[in-house]
């Protein structure tokens, strides 16, 4: 029985609930594709599961301890073998994507459906980029673009922009052709200029409240930020987009449904469609080949490192995401 390492936690807590182990290795079955492990990523949301915080989260993660004991969502890796019936991809293919809500990808191996969020790899990206990449373009693209209804044009707010769903909000904000304005620390203005935002405003000197301007779209990567705050600095018919969904939103959702012009939405979008993902990666691979789309990478771990890895992210200061080399 051949072995692999792993990343695995059995209760909640601290980054030093996480061990390296060895368990058994995954053959592919009829539809699936066996993929060696060259990157993946800690983001935000694995930090939040690992500590089983807010206790909301428990709800889908398991309420005394985590049901899924493996974390690490994004990848990219090369195809070792694939299942018998398998038609779109090949042994030596170089492939990224997402594991999907079952995570596992912080391991040297993973098998995963052919027709999951799985394409090939951008030509001329590194791993860790092109893992890195995945989970901020696949959340902030169906926010802006099927929740916002994005116009070119319309003026578009960031809050939260050098992270790794804001950075990519960014992006795509001036790839749908709007004008940008970011909003983070005064550390990130420079990183936040060179991704396209035509405006940044460091929030520690300036509230983007109070300086006259209105916009036609305000999304929030950060979770820091409410509906009463920015509703006089939304258009009449703007829209508020809450990434970091909470509790706390969930009546603005609501209210502004059946009253008013102004919107507050929110979106599942880990949810969506494996199919509509996937179509979705075949669009950031265009991009970032083409140059439209930079990865940004903060910091670099090897996977015996993951827990200074998730210390780090814990921070709450990463700018774009945190790769793992596998």
């Amino acid at each position: 029985m051949e072995k692999m390492k792993a990343i695995a936690y059995k209760r909640y807590g601290r980054p030093e609930v996480l061990e390296l182990v060895e368990v058994e290795k995954p053959s592919p079955k009829a539809h699936e594709v066996l993929v060696k492990i060259q990157a993946t990523t800690v983001t935000t949301t694995e930090c939040y599961f690992r500590q089983g915080k807010p206790l909301t989260t428990r709800l889908f993660t398991g309420l005394v301890k985590p049901k899924i004991n493996r974390l690490g969502e994004e990848l990219a890796g090369e195809i070792e073998a694939v299942g018998q019936d398998v038609q779109r991809f090949k042994k030596g293919d170089l492939v990224f994507g997402t594991a999907g809500p079952e995570f596992g990808a912080n391991a040297e191996y993973i098998c995963l459906p052919e027709d999951g969020v799985l394409a090939p790899k951008p030509a001329g990206i590194s791993p860790e980029k092109a893992a890195a990449s995945v989970d901020g373009f696949l959340t902030a693209l169906p926010f802006l673009r099927d929740t916002g209804k994005i116009k070119q044009g319309q003026r578009v707010l960031i809050y939260g922009a050098s992270g790794s769903v804001g950075s990519s909000a960014v992006q795509l904000a001036k790839y749908f052709g709007t004008e940008v304005t970011a909003v983070c620390s005064s550390t990130n203005i420079e990183l936040v200029k060179s991704l396209g935002a035509d405006k940044a405003i460091d929030y520690s000197v300036e509230d983007f409240t109070q300086n006259g301007e209105t916009y036609d779209i305000i999304l929030d990567a950060v979770g820091k930020i409410r509906f009463p705050q920015v509703k006089k600095v939304l258009t009449p018919n703007g829209v508020f987009l809450e990434v970091a969904i909470g509790l706390s939103v969930l009546p603005n959702v609501l209210w502004t449904s059946l009253i008013g012009k102004q919107k507050v939405k929110i979106a599942a979008t880990g949810l969506r469609p494996p199919k509509e993902r996937a179509k979705d990666l075949l669009l950031l691979k265009e991009l970032l080949e083409t140059g439209q789309v930079k990865p940004v990478i903060d910091r670099t771990y090897a996977l015996e490192q993951i827990a200074q890895a998730h210390t780090y992210v814990d921070q709450g200061h990463k700018k774009g995401n945190v790769a793992i080399v596998v």
